[in-house]
């Protein structure tokens, strides 16, 4: 039984009352919502009769997880070819999953990955989705986070970054407005300011001149209805909402944010049958949105504490965390290792690692110095706990942010060198 005794959502007899109501006026999202619970459904028979066979539901399958982790490493199949620019993102699902699950890497494999995804590293700054590839800053954060990650095993991983050609690339991303566009002749959306300011601000890269504006322009991606959107003017959306906290965090600019409108936008996103979040007003569960949706309430809590807000708790974070991880330790393991969006959808790496990561959002509560943990189903459920701006281990950016400190900002206009890359 988890640690608090508490008795589980899935488990009782009122749980059925928080499915869907379509008030007799059928749609077709109104049709595929009690399609998505009729599944659930099926699967809490099964989970509620092992339940009484065993308190300690739900478990965390860790091992099969972590077997469909290291196959990964090393051999991917045919299925994953539509990914070959997104290399390096493969490389941070894996090993952020593997470091939530606390599966530790051997020395030799951390610096073969290291090599490889200096071998993604573009002349002009920057990583690609693979190796000759050209530049994007989706598969720089990636790249960058996975080299943190690693960096827990060596930090010797850190050699084949190139900081001065690092930041050109970042200058060159940059609009006169403020926002960052993907790629050269790419679009811009908020996707890309998050990545440059997560890059630089592990990296000990910020400047005033990377980020001028920027913060106006994030505050035009806040909707009427209080989320972040891609580009000002469209709509509110989880990914793109996590972008637009954490990058303003990222940029200490968090005064530019509604964000009480963003908390009560954030907090409706989480489904009331499935203990899951959605992306979007009128979506479906997904259990990536656990940690896009989940892991920005912390964010919004720390926001919330340097207002001195008196409503903030000091106990847990402003979602249910015991439904979020009913939801993903019994509707989102694959029976053969690794995680899914929802019951019926296959598993992959990506809904692997944001599982994974909500997960351990939902178990520990960091609120300055209070610390509290909240695990459901056996204790050995509990996973590491991750930092929600950077989506890695907090030892990992602890040991970055050390590592960087000692090697100064870059200002453009004095870059006119690059340092040797070692590998």
């Amino acid at each position: 039984m988890d640690e608090l005794g508490a008795i589980l959502r899935y488990t009782s007899e009122k749980h059925s009352k928080n499915k869907f109501d379509d008030e007799s006026v059928k749609t077709e999202s109104s049709i595929e919502q009690i399609r998505v619970e009729n599944a659930i459904s099926v699967i809490l028979e099964e989970f509620n009769r092992d339940f009484e066979i065993d308190s300690d539901f739900p478990i965390l399958r860790r091992d099969d997880h972590t077997m469909f982790l290291w196959k990964g490493i090393r051999h991917l199949g045919t299925s994953y070819e539509c990914l070959d620019a997104s290399r390096p993102w493969l490389c941070y699902w894996i090993l952020h999953s593997m470091e939530i699950l606390e599966e530790a890497i051997p020395t030799g494999t951390a610096l073969e990955i290291a090599k490889f995804l200096g071998k993604c590293q573009c002349p002009k700054g920057g990583f690609g989705g693979g190796p000759g590839q050209a530049a994007h800053l989706a598969p720089t954060y990636a790249a960058v986070n996975a080299l943190c990650i690693l960096s827990q095993v060596t930090e010797d991983v850190f050699n084949i970054l190139n900081r001065n050609t690092l930041y050109d690339y970042l200058m060159r991303m940059r609009t006169e407005e403020g926002s960052f566009k993907m790629h050269e002749g790419g679009e811009v959306d908020i996707r890309g300011t998050y990545c440059a300011a997560s890059v630089a601000k592990v990296t000990n890269l910020c400047t005033e001149e990377l980020f001028k504006d920027t913060p106006q322009w994030l505050a035009r991606c806040q909707t009427y209805e209080g989320g972040f959107s891609g580009t000002p003017g469209l709509e509110a959306h989880g990914g793109y909402s996590f972008c637009g906290i954490a990058a303003l965090i990222l940029i200490n600019a968090t005064k530019y944010a509604d964000i009480k409108s963003l908390l009560r936008w954030t907090v409706n996103r989480q489904m009331k049958y499935e203990g899951g979040f959605q992306g979007r007003t009128n979506k479906l569960v997904d259990g990536c949105y656990s940690f896009w949706q989940g892991g920005a309430l912390p964010l919004i809590h720390m926001v919330l504490c340097a207002n001195e807000d008196p409503a903030v708790s000091a106990n847990s974070w402003l979602f249910d965390q015991r439904a979020l991880q009913e939801y993903l330790l019994v509707c989102c393991q694959h029976p053969n290792g690794g995680l899914i969006d929802k019951p019926g959808k296959a598993r992959d790496y990506y809904h692997t690692c944001y599982c994974l990561s909500g997960l351990s959002v939902a178990q520990h509560f960091v609120s300055g110095h209070l610390y509290k943990t909240n695990v459901v189903g056996s204790p050995k459920n509990k996973v590491r706990s991750v930092h929600p701006v950077f989506n890695i281990g907090v030892n990992a950016v602890v040991i970055a942010q050390r590592y960087f400190s000692h090697q100064i900002p870059l200002n453009s206009s004095e870059n006119n060198s690059s340092e040797q890359n070692s590998s």
